[in-house]
């Protein structure tokens, strides 16, 4: 068998360069690049076998090691998990960074390829600097933090193990049930190290996307259910998207009337305007989507996760006589809430329900009745979204101005905070992909990396980066990268002087408002950010405007930039759109000196009364 004597990390790269894919748009390769911010532990190895490489597998530069890892996730969610992207650190601190990353990624099931530099195999110059010494355990180093947020974990402490581990890195990423991060710890000494890898290890593969059908029998009981249904709901979640049946899916409520409602997730599934599309669902949902909830027989979830969010804290869904059947190609998932598993690609398990009930139709009163309260919705949604003249406009009113501005084809990019929540309820998709919010792990500093991966993946015409001051002052540098890089996003910092979700939060449970505002923290100068001329720093044309008119204007100029622009504007924290919505379970303390905090504790203590009084009905 003829071999070839490569470097470890020689042969990293080149295996990851013959990984093709599959797509609607023909082969192409499954890695679109590497982001990599160098270090002792990655440069000198893994550097060189990336520079030799970087026509093909093109490496980028970033400015923050998690940031980069967000960039490279929210590609992968963009392409759908068709494509995936690498991030490689240096040992030590740079490795730590992508924690929280890789959580992300894990939490949102989305592939991304971690590779950390480690400590040397040989252990010869032991501690290495950036090294961590676990007293308790020789074997240990920083990576292992990757393990419990990595679907595959690997330490390389020699070259000929990269023989299994590849192949195991790829299928992990490629299977739609395990599909997730991939860690492969690369000990310094070894990604150095020559060995002779048979040749046959980098021809080029083909890998194709497995659609698994469910079993028959987990079908067979989800078509009895829904023929015994008289009021069904359909809840989309993110694997209606990644199986790309946001059309099978329309076409199925159509046929049958089923009212559909969309997690964050799953949010443009359906175009806003679709006659089945009932909105968000839960705690930031809309007042359609959650009143068709309380008021199903059969709920059926299609690719999500039931979170907390969107099941209001268990308290939404589980009405005593009401059905709960999971369609996910993931049985961990399948068998949450004690609910009916099917275990199924979302498009393939659609198809297959759609020739099995073709006579069944929802009643004409169930049909009016969500219609009706879906035409209210829009109403009151409409109205959040309008200007009214205030000196400080809310969130929902630049959100507004923002999807007036956007265009079929564009993308909004948002996490965590109260802005997801806004654009859950408010925010009007027009086609599939064009919502991109990170509520899964809901993470802080994901919006404007996040919102360069997707434009590198996608290359919509506009990508508007909705930011809070928070997440801005936590994670910006991409801005610089995304000036360098030429891909050009629209941001829009909206300033309400400090972490004004929070603060509601804090407050709505009896709570003081405490550290959340800049102008209640331990302060002894009030700092005055100027974030246009920050942004105008790091290579961005920027401007400050005053309100939603303004706005408007200023998003229309950034349309006409060539580069990255970013638009600042001042918002009110304490105002949020009161329609719609749902309870969510937020513990508040038993016992308190404060009579708000007490007050508050009555009030969660009969939200609990009513939530069991509801299940018992």
């Amino acid at each position: 068998m003829a071999s070839i004597r490569l470097t470890a990390a020689q042969a990293l790269v080149r295996y990851l360069q013959a990984q093709m894919v599959e797509t609607d748009s023909g082969v192409i390769p499954y890695f679109a690049g590497a982001w990599a911010i160098f270090g002792h532990g990655n440069v000198s190895a893994l550097g060189e076998a990336l520079y030799e490489v970087r026509e093909s597998l093109p490496t980028y530069r970033a400015h923050n090691e998690q940031s980069m890892a967000h960039a490279a996730i929210a590609f992968a969610k963009a392409s759908r998990r068709r494509r995936s992207m690498v991030c490689t650190t240096s040992i030590g601190p740079g490795a730590t960074n992508m924690v929280t990353a890789a959580a992300l990624a894990h939490v949102n099931r989305l592939p991304v390829l971690f590779l950390p530099g480690d400590v040397f195999a040989s252990r010869r110059p032991d501690p290495v600097l950036q090294q961590i010494e676990a007293q308790q355990d020789g074997a240990i180093s920083a990576n292992d933090c990757f393990r419990p947020v990595s679907n595959y974990f690997d330490r390389i402490t020699r070259p000929e193990q990269l023989l299994n581990a590849l192949p195991r890195a790829m299928a992990t990423m490629m299977d739609p049930a395990s599909c997730g991060p991939v860690t492969l710890a690369l000990c310094q000494d070894t990604q150095a190290e020559a060995y002779d890898f048979p040749a046959d290890v980098f021809k080029e593969k083909v890998w194709k996307f497995r659609r698994p059908r469910a079993d028959n029998e987990e079908l067979s009981q989800l078509v009895q259910e829904l023929e015994a249904s008289k009021k069904p709901l359909i809840v989309a979640g993110g694997g209606v998207l990644y199986s790309g049946a946001e059309s099978t899916l329309a076409a199925f409520a159509e046929s049958k009337g089923i009212p559909v409602a969309e997690t964050q997730a799953g949010k443009s599934s359906l175009s806003h305007d679709h006659q089945c599309n009932l909105g968000a669902i839960g705690v930031t949902g809309s007042s359609a989507a959650n009143a068709a909830a309380r008021e199903a027989d059969l709920i059926i979830g299609v690719g999500t996760r039931l979170q907390d969010f969107t099941t209001g804290s268990k308290s939404l869904l589980g009405k005593l006589g009401q059905k709960l059947v999971h369609i996910n190609i993931s049985a961990f998932d399948a068998r949450k809430h004690m609910g009916i598993p099917v275990v199924g690609d979302a498009g393939a398990t659609l198809d297959a329900l759609s020739s099995l009930v073709r006579s069944y139709a929802v009643s004409a009163e169930w049909k009016a009745q969500c219609a009706a309260w879906r035409d209210d919705w829009r109403l009151s949604a409409a109205q959040a979204t309008r200007d009214d003249g205030s000196n400080v406009p809310s969130d929902a009113q630049v959100i507004g101005a923002v999807n007036r501005s956007a265009e079929r084809g564009d993308v909004v990019v948002c996490a965590a905070g109260g802005l997801p929540g806004e654009l859950h309820k408010l925010w009007r998709s027009e086609a599939a992909g064009g919502y991109h919010v990170e509520y899964g792990y809901s993470c802080m500093g994901y919006e404007i990396a996040g919102g360069l991966g997707v434009k590198m993946a996608v290359g919509a015409p506009n990508v508007f980066v909705m930011v809070g001051d928070g997440s801005y002052l936590m994670a910006n540098s991409e801005i610089a990268t995304s000036i360098l890089l030429g891909q050009k996003l629209t941001i829009i910092v909206l300033d309400n002087r400090g972490f004004g979700c929070i603060n509601r939060l804090q407050v709505a449970t009896g709570g003081a408002p405490f550290n959340n505002l800049m102008k209640d923290a331990h302060q002894k100068v009030m700092p005055e950010i100027d974030f246009a001329a920050h942004a105008r720093s790091l290579g961005a044309q920027s401007e400050k405007v005053t309100n939603i008119e303004a706005l408007e204007k200023a998003l229309q100029r950034a349309k006409e930039n060539e580069h990255t622009s970013v638009i600042v504007i001042e918002t009110d924290p304490d105002r949020t759109t009161e329609a719609g919505g749902h309870w969510w379970d937020v513990a508040v303390p038993e016992v308190s000196q404060r009579k708000e905090v007490r007050e508050a504790r009555k009030e969660y203590d009969a939200a609990l009364t009513r939530i069991r009084e509801r299940e018992s009905e």
